[in-house]
């Protein structure tokens, strides 16, 4: 079983997003990261870029694959995980902790209701 954890929203394409500050922190699910295999190359966006929900922001690549990454919401990008570009098997070793992706400020609080809870995605998920 895949951890997922409770205080964050889903995507159905395997994005996370936490919803308890003024910022949220997006990254990739346990789930996703797991069928992705040995991650060994990340592309974020920039700290300043306007993103809206369902645009991609990046890419993920793995031994196994290249996938688009999407953002769970919309908002400004305020702050980049640096770290994974020297290091991007952060992404499995800690994906809800060291290997978050971007963090952002929402433009519309209204979106986090539209994502998937914890229940949906582990149902997505089984």
């Amino acid at each position: 079983m895949f951890e997922i954890p409770d205080d964050r929203k889903y995507l159905e394409s395997h994005e996370w997003t936490t919803t308890e500050s003024d910022t949220a922190r997006i990254g990739i699910s346990d789930f996703a990261q797991d069928e992705l295999g040995d991650v060994v190359f990340v592309e974020l966006p920039e700290e300043g870029d306007e993103l809206s929900a369902g645009d991609e922001f990046g890419v993920i690549e793995s031994i196994k694959a290249v996938s688009d990454l999407y953002a769970p919401i919309s908002g400004t990008v305020t702050a980049v995980n640096e770290d994974l570009f020297d290091a991007p098997e952060l992404v499995n070793d800690d994906p809800y902790g060291d290997g978050w992706m971007f963090e952002i400020e929402p433009s519309d609080a209204d979106e986090f209701d539209s994502l998937l809870s914890p229940e949906e995605y582990r149902e997505q998920t089984e």
